[in-house]
């Protein structure tokens, strides 16, 4: 397995050191206090990134579950997006980025790093809310030794993106041995397109540990912006009823925490 230490920096946003390779997931690095507005609805940043743009390492790639909502990326993250060396995302994300962006279509991977040391990035399905109500194309990860061969004993990093729980999930543990989740929650809400949440809920967090059995449960963004319908208080108390809470990991703001 890959040694892994992780660093939260807020909301979806958290820097991988996985096998020394540098990886930056949805980057969010505005101010807190900062709106969002659109046609139909406002976001609002409640607050502020644990680390800067600055105070960042050099980063071998970006995993980026979606480019078209400003809480996975805001203003300063998308200027920092530009700068990486390789953005991993949508396909059509891909093609809105331009430039360093590569599309992951789901089940499909790529290398990163040079042969005899890489790691192999696989998109995964995701759907951002309800059947027919979703949010537009989201993908999530699965992060692997690029030398470890393909088959369902791998040991696999998985990072959700933003998704709720639904049964194409499932097939994520049949085809690795996933033994760290970064599980996207807070149970997204927005009032103006609909009732439905939009990301997991504490319950279908429960959920997915129980598909990952071997898994370390590690919550992201599920504080931070105004729209989360719930946090820390109802994800631990989902697990807790579930005999589930010695599988949580809680990352603290920034500082590097051992995933493995």
């Amino acid at each position: 397995m890959l040694t892994a230490r992780a660093t939260y920096i807020g909301g979806p946003t958290v820097l991988l050191d996985i096998g020394g390779f540098q990886l930056l997931t949805d980057p969010t690095l505005d101010p807190a206090g900062t709106d969002y507005p659109t046609a139909v609805y406002t976001l609002r940043k409640m607050e502020a990134p644990a680390l800067s743009a600055a105070e960042l390492p050099a980063l071998d790639a970006v995993l980026l579950s979606h480019d078209h909502h400003f809480d996975n990326l805001d203003r300063a993250g998308r200027l920092l997006v530009e700068r990486a060396p390789v953005v991993f995302t949508t396909t059509v994300g891909a093609e809105r980025l331009g430039g360093n962006a590569l599309g992951l279509a789901p089940w499909t991977s790529r290398m990163l790093g040079a042969p005899g040391e890489a790691l192999r990035l696989t998109g995964t399905p995701a759907r951002h809310g309800p059947v027919g109500g979703d949010r537009g194309p989201v993908t999530g990860f699965l992060i692997t030794d690029a030398n470890a061969p393909e088959a369902p004993a791998t040991p696999a990093i998985y990072v959700s993106g933003d998704t709720v729980w639904y049964d194409e999930l499932e097939s994520i543990a049949k085809k690795v041995d996933v033994r760290v989740a970064l599980l996207f929650g807070g149970a997204a809400r927005v009032r103006e397109v609909g009732p439905a949440h939009l990301t997991m809920t504490a319950d279908e967090m429960v959920t997915a540990a129980r598909a990952f059995p071997d898994a370390v449960i590690v919550p992201l963004h599920y504080a931070g912006w105004a729209h989360f319908s719930e946090g820390r208080t109802e994800i631990e108390a989902a697990f807790e009823a579930a005999h589930l809470s010695s599988r949580l990991l809680w990352l603290p703001p920034g500082r590097a925490t051992e995933l493995t």
